[in-house]
Parts: C-alpha cells; structure tokens; sequence
C-alpha cells in the first residue's frame, strides 16, 4: 500500500512538473485612453510583453499612436465613447449617444473605426448610461459583427449593463473588464488593484485587467510586468483570449 501510495506521489509530481504552459493563468491587460497625450502614449506603447491599447477615436494623437502601437506589434481597439449617466460625452471627438437614430448610430460608429487604424475590436468608455440598454446594445452588436472577426470589451462601469448578454445572443466574441488598475491615480491603489488582479486570475484561470497611462500606473507596470513569468502568469493579448482560435 505504502509503495502504491509514493508511485502515486510521483506520478503526480511528474505531472505537475510537466504541465503544458497554457496551464498557467493568463492576464490581459488593456491601457485605456490613449489619443490626446503623445509622450503618455509611446510610453506606455513601450511597456514590454503583449499590452492592448484602446485608442479614444477622433483625438489629436490618436491615429498617430494606432500607427505606432501596431507597429511595435501590439493590438488596438477602438475605445469607443459611449454616453454616461454624468452626460459629458461631448468632450470626446466621437461618441454615441442615447438620443440618436439608428442611421446616426451607424455613421457615427463608422467614423470612429476609420478613426482608429489597426484595430481589432472594441472596448467601451464610459458607458454608464448606454449600456444599460438593450436596444442600443443590439445595434452596436450587430455593427460589430458585420464587420468580420472584432470582439467586444465591456468596461464595466456599471453592474447594470447588459453589454455582455446582448453580445452573446447575437454571436458577438465579448467579455467584460475584472479589474481596473486605477480607479484612482495613487500609486497605492496600483499596488492594490495589482495584486488583486493576480489572485483573480489564480481564481479565474484568466482575466482582463485595464489601466490607464497615468504616471503611477505606468512607474508599476514597468515595474512588475517583467516578473509576471517568473511568478507563474501569463500576459496574453485581449485576441488570445477573445479573437480567432
């Protein structure tokens, strides 16, 4: 029985060791809001490993870092401004509102992936507002599967949004934020939302996590970033975990 027992140990051992890489827990992470500054932008596009950038469409610096970003072989996304309950949408460039006709929903959404080379799906900002409706929801559904092989980020600002049910009736590749890295721009709260960010992803087996090119989040990220291996994640593009297989 002892002998069984420790063949047992062993071949567990064994397996353990010889676990394939996609065994470990996986993290995307996605920097938001890129477009108006240009030295926040490069660098944060000069953060090692596979990062995701959202570029806001419609911003002065914002085709400009799509570009540059693509070129440096990282994945973009339209961060597409959606209306909030605060009502402020009309300090972005582009941005959908609840009030429009399909017609100006369509040409609007439209304007904005042209706005945005390179990308590859979406990821809402804001939000609070829009996506709480379904029908709205429908149409962006719908305009995002006509176009082939985007997938959809819910941002997550509200508990209310329905962003992610109407994407999976409609066959629409989506998931929704896990962790925002800074709700807030005190480094503190970088060092919370990270660690909090990993044992999700322990929990999970693989998340989203979004951040935003502030300086305290850039200063950790480049910090921490290069160790994720070592402590047994993965950093994974948004695709790996929503586009193609």
């Amino acid at each position: 029985m002892i002998v069984v027992r420790l063949a047992v140990c062993l071949c567990l051992v064994l397996i353990a060791v010889n676990a394939p890489a996609d065994s470990a827990p996986k993290i995307s992470i996605i920097i938001d809001d890129l477009g108006y500054r240009l030295d926040a932008g490069r660098r944060a596009i000069r953060l090692p490993g596979p990062i995701t950038f959202a570029v806001i469409p419609g911003t002065p610096r914002g085709r400009l870092l799509a570009t540059e970003a693509h070129a440096n072989g990282k994945e973009v996304l339209v961060h597409l401004p959606l209306q909030a309950t605060s009502d402020d949408l009309a300090r972005e460039p582009i941005g959908i509102r609840l009030d429009m006709n399909r017609e100006q929903f369509t040409s609007t959404f439209e304007r904005a992936m042209t706005a945005v080379p390179y990308a590859i799906g979406i990821n809402s900002h804001r939000g609070s507002l829009l996506t709480r409706h379904p029908g709205h929801m429908l149409w962006l559904m719908e305009e995002i599967r006509a176009r082939d092989n985007l997938f959809f980020v819910d941002s997550y600002t509200t508990h209310h949004s329905v962003a992610l049910r109407i994407a999976n009736e409609t066959g629409v590749p989506a998931r929704k934020r896990d962790v925002f890295l800074d709700p807030d721009r005190e480094q503190a709260t970088v060092v919370r939302e990270f660690a909090r960010m990993k044992q999700l992803a322990d929990q999970r087996g693989s998340i989203i996590a979004i951040g935003h090119p502030y300086p305290a989040t850039l200063d950790y990220l480049e910090q921490e970033l290069p160790k994720l291996a070592a402590e047994g994640y993965e950093l994974v593009t948004v695709s790996t975990l929503l586009g193609p297989q």
